[in-house]
Parts: C-alpha cells; sequence; structure tokens
C-alpha cells in the first residue's frame, strides 16, 4: 500500500485509503446485479446458436497497434495476478509478433486481487500521464520489486519519469474514479476474474495459450 504522505492530515489519509473498501463492496453488488444479467443474456444467446459478442468500449483507454486494425482485444487485468504476469511473458509477445499490424491491444483495469492492485493501475495510469503506461505496465508485470510505493518510485526513476509527481498522482487520486468505473464495467459484461479477453466482443478467460488466441482471431480475420 502507498504510504501516507507528510504534511496531509491523518483523518484524510485514512478516509483515502478506505476507498479500496468501499471500491470492492461496490463492485461486489455491482456484479451480482450486473454479472447476473449478462450471463442470462449469454445463456439465451447460447441456447440459440449465437455466440456472445460484447460491446466494449475503448476511448481514452491505453492501447498497442493500429487504431484501424482489423482485431480488437480488450484486456480485462490486474497487475498482482499471477496469470496475468504469466500471460505477459509467455503469450503477449508471441502473439503481438504473429499478427503485426492487424491487433489493436487495449488495456482495461480490474483490480480485484488485492488492495495493492488497486493502487498499481493507479500507478500505471499516472505513468500514462508520463507518456509512460506501456512502460511502466511492463515493469509491474515483470519488475523484481513488485508492488508497492518504493516500486512505483524506483520503476518512474529507472524510466526517467518523475517519481514524486507519479506518486502525489496517485495519493491524491487523481485516476481513481476511472480505475473503478473500468471494473464496474467489466463486472457489468460479467467478468470475475483476469485475466479475461474480448477479442472483437468475443470472451477469452484465462492466460490461454498462444493457439487458442489464433483460433479465434484467425476467424474472425476469415470473416
Amino acid at each position: 500500500m502507498v504510504a501516507a504522505p507528510r504534511g496531509k492530515p491523518w483523518r484524510k489519509w485514512i478516509v483515502w485509503a478506505l476507498i479500496p473498501v468501499a471500491f470492492a463492496v461496490g463492485l461486489g453488488v455491482g456484479y451480482l446485479a450486473w454479472g447476473e444479467a449478462a450471463a442470462e443474456l449469454a445463456e439465451a444467446k447460447a441456447a440459440a446458436g449465437q455466440p456472445r459478442r460484447f460491446e466494449i468500449g475503448t476511448e481514452g483507454d491505453p492501447y498497442l497497434g493500429p487504431a484501424d486494425a482489423p482485431i480488437t482485444i480488450v484486456q480485462f487485468s490486474d497487475f498482482n495476478c499471477g496469470y496475468c504476469q504469466r500471460f505477459h511473458v509467455q503469450t503477449f509477445p508471441a502473439l503481438m509478433a504473429a499478427y503485426p499490424d492487424q491487433i489493436r491491444f487495449v488495456y482495461r483495469d480490474f483490480p480485484v486481487t488485492s488492495q495493492e492492485s488497486y493502487y498499481a493501475a493507479q500507478a500505471a495510469q499516472c505513468a500514462g500521464d508520463q507518456d509512460a503506461f506501456w512502460e511502466f505496465h511492463n515493469l509491474l508485470l515483470t519488475g523484481e520489486l513488485g508492488l508497492g510505493a518504493e516500486a512505483y518510485s524506483a520503476y518512474a526513476e529507472q524510466l526517467g519519469l518523475d517519481a514524486q509527481a507519479l506518486l502525489a498522482c496517485v495519493t491524491d487520486g487523481t485516476f481513481a474514479a476511472q480505475v473503478e468505473a473500468d471494473a464496474r464495467f467489466a463486472a457489468g459484461l460479467g467478468v470475475s476474474g483476469t485475466p479475461t479477453f474480448f477479442i472483437n466482443g468475443l470472451p477469452m478467460v484465462g492466460a490461454q495459450p498462444l493457439a487458442q488466441f489464433q483460433q479465434v482471431i484467425d476467424a474472425e480475420l476469415e470473416g
């Protein structure tokens, strides 16, 4: 967890620190309400023999690849998730290399494994404010320092960023609402774990091997 900043009233810090608790409760309620509705609709589509294709907004979200690529993959992920790390190391590089200029890969937050993953999500967005989202994203998933305020500061310095500004951005909750909105949207789709992907709106759950992605992507490209 990010350490309480000096010079700020401790009462205000306690309130800020409790935000993830309220967020988790709200997310749980949202998942029960919206997730059940999404599941019911998906079952109805399956019964009719139609794959469920979800509408996933991506405006303002960080992405790699051409904006007009024929394949859009949206990943809902958590920086404290071991399976997300496995996907990033074992599958992601090969996936992007297999389809040069054909994939737009979009990252969205679903920080549900721990309180610290909620802060890590904000730290990455704060790095994005300094034009280094993906570089910081990569360090969060592969860096030896793990998560936490000291790690975020060290990663920022490693990337030549303003570490003090980044930590202040996290402390002030600059991107808290955005992170929470991402997670609630995911819950509304019925997402319950990470990583979860939507390939042109078609869901895929878990750190699947490259062949699983290729099967869906090739069918989309041929269609």
